[in-house]
């Protein structure tokens, strides 16, 4: 399934459906398609708004977590979106969380799988390899449970990314301000109802760091999908979209509409 990408001054986004907003975030090396099922599902009962995040286009001292969330802001400004639903995916969720403790005012919901932003691991201390196909091929299969769901499309994009140098750099300087960027001390502040999807074999961000975050987000519900990894969405779109559609069903309820 093919979307349009709009272009709206200097932002480039996906824009399906209509209801209420429920607007995507992805991650370091996220593509639309991460988010094709979801899409397809959710657009037949939200207006469903997918940003392409400026991780290269960023000059580097903006390169990080907090200059990701400034451009969040922005998109949802220009676009005069409240009552949102903002879902995130590893960094995406990372961005997600950092928005909403800064301006929670838009947000109406926060769904994380596989979030950044207490402990992640790294494409290894050896990444990034440039030039060496069948190590990028590996180490993109690691983001899943099934190795399958690493289609040569997406680890084509992958060593695509990592043969640029100056998107090297790029990706380096997102993944150390990610790092150092950890939310731990600020999360009980977040006072948005807050929906946990995780890969019970996600070994990136993996379970225990879901539990950390249940733990620290008041009134959060966490859930584990078995056979999945680092991308639920993907990996397991069944069940992912029922869990976020019984999530959004009670939203709606809880608000009386």
């Amino acid at each position: 399934m093919k979307y349009e990408i709009k272009q709206e001054g200097k932002f480039r986004y996906i824009e399906e459906g209509s209801g209420e907003p429920l607007v995507l975030l992805h991650g370091l090396f996220g593509a639309l398609s991460n988010f094709m099922d979801l899409i397809e599902h959710f657009k037949k009962q939200n207006r469903v708004l997918v940003p392409m995040l400026p991780l290269f286009e960023l000059d580097l001292l903006h390169t990080s977590v907090g200059g990701l969330q400034k451009f969040v802001n922005k998109f949802l400004e220009a676009k005069n979106l409240t009552g949102v639903h903002l879902l995130g995916n590893s960094l995406g969720g990372h961005v997600a969380l950092v928005h909403v403790l800064k301006h929670p005012e838009r947000i109406k919901s926060v769904i994380l799988t596989g979030s950044s932003g207490l402990f992640e691991n790294g494409m290894g201390d050896t990444y990034p390899k440039r030039g060496d196909y069948e190590y990028i091929k590996r180490k993109t299969e690691l983001t899943f449970y099934n190795p399958a769901t690493a289609t040569k499309e997406l680890v084509d994009e992958v060593y695509d990314i990592v043969n640029q140098r100056a998107k090297v750099i790029k990706i380096i300087a997102l993944a150390k301000s990610a790092i150092r960027n950890n939310l731990g001390e600020e999360l009980n502040r977040i006072q948005q109802p807050t929906l946990l999807i995780w890969g019970n074999n996600d070994t990136i961000t993996p379970p225990f760091v879901a539990r950390e975050f249940n733990r620290l987000i008041p009134g959060s519900e966490l859930h584990f999908i078995d056979e999945c990894g680092h991308a639920p969405m993907m990996e397991q779109p069944q069940q992912f979209n029922e869990l976020l559609s019984a999530f959004l069903a009670k939203q709606k309820v809880d608000s009386g509409v």
